[in-house]
């Protein structure tokens, strides 16, 4: 028999009471028992970045992380960024940018941008590019990624005026 705990987890503001297996993933939690499947499963590994979630408002691999890990937490997902159903600025600048193309590993990139804009709002292109590099792309040259990323650090501080 598996070894079970019962923990209450608030996913993108939304309380979760939920038992689950100690071993099971945030991405399995999230993917498999609240389908939520904009959280991607990449490598598994925590190297490619396409399941960065925010716990607490800090870029977390769901992959690595035990759902357990995250009792009492506020984790947030790429589902959380649209508000009524319009996209947000940055997924906009995204879409306005050509800044994906698969889009594979695109809610993770979202996930690890939401944290760095909030902290870094006029970043130069060279900390865009370095806090891109731990989010892989095969698709993509990173340079439509970046052009995105640069506009909507600039449409958000135009409307925080």
């Amino acid at each position: 028999m598996a070894d079970t705990r019962t923990i209450a987890v608030t996913i993108n503001g939304t309380v979760h009471n939920a038992t689950v297996e100690t071993r099971m993933t945030l991405v399995d939690f999230l993917r498999h028992e609240l389908k939520l499947t904009g959280t991607h499963v990449g490598c598994e590994h925590g190297v490619c970045g396409a399941c960065t979630v925010l716990v607490n408002g800090v870029s977390a691999r769901a992959c690595l992380m035990l759902v357990v890990q995250c009792d009492g937490q506020r984790v947030a997902t790429v589902e959380s960024l649209a508000g009524d159903r319009k996209l947000n600025v940055l997924q906009q600048s995204f879409q306005d940018n050509h800044g994906l193309q698969c889009g594979f590993c695109t809610p993770g990139m979202l996930m690890t941008l939401t944290e760095f804009l909030r902290d870094h709002p006029e970043p130069s292109e060279a900390q865009v590019r370095e806090v891109l590099s731990g989010n892989l792309c095969r698709c993509t040259g990173y340079q439509s990624i970046v052009d995105a990323t640069l506009d909507a650090a600039k449409k958000m501080r135009e409307a925080a005026r």
